[in-house]
């Protein structure tokens, strides 16, 4: 397979992705979308995990700028074990968004089930006064596209 095709498969199924619709909350003047995507389950020397990428953008609906400075996230798989993350930034960065424009970064989860839900807060900072405020991450699915065997 050449590099060209993989690239045009890669954007192909990015842009049936966002054709989808998002996960999507708006607070304090911030609009959150969610894209998550099943990418594949791995048996590991641990055990089986199931991985997940999911596409964020985070859109100031303000008359502000604003800077992202943390993230938390709590991940409860379907046997209700609760991971919590914490961290500045996202991806490595901690983005100004100015008014009326966005932010969109890519990441990933794994999970030792085939299911689990999502959710969170952005740390935020309007850039005029110099205030803090939280924004909701809304809270978003994560199914695998694995069957589980039935027992008769």
């Amino acid at each position: 397979m050449s590099q060209f095709f993989k690239i045009e498969a890669i954007e192909e199924v990015r842009d049936l992705m966002f054709e989808q619709k998002p996960y999507q909350k708006i607070s304090n003047g911030i609009e959150i979308s969610v894209w998550p995507e099943f990418i594949d389950n791995k048996v590991t020397g641990v055990g089986e995990i199931f991985i997940w990428s999911y596409q964020v953008r985070i859109e100031n609906r303000n008359k502000f700028a604003v800077k992202l400075i943390s993230r938390y996230w709590r991940i409860i798989d379907e046997n209700g074990e609760l991971q919590e993350v914490k961290g500045e930034g996202v991806v490595g960065e901690q983005p100004t968004i100015n008014p009326q424009n966005s932010f969109q970064y890519s990441s990933g989860i794994h999970l030792a089930c085939p299911s689990g839900i999502m959710s969170g807060t952005y740390k935020m900072q309007n850039l005029d006064n110099q205030e803090f405020f939280e924004v909701a991450i809304p809270p978003f699915s994560l199914d695998a596209l694995v069957l589980k065997s039935l027992l008769n």
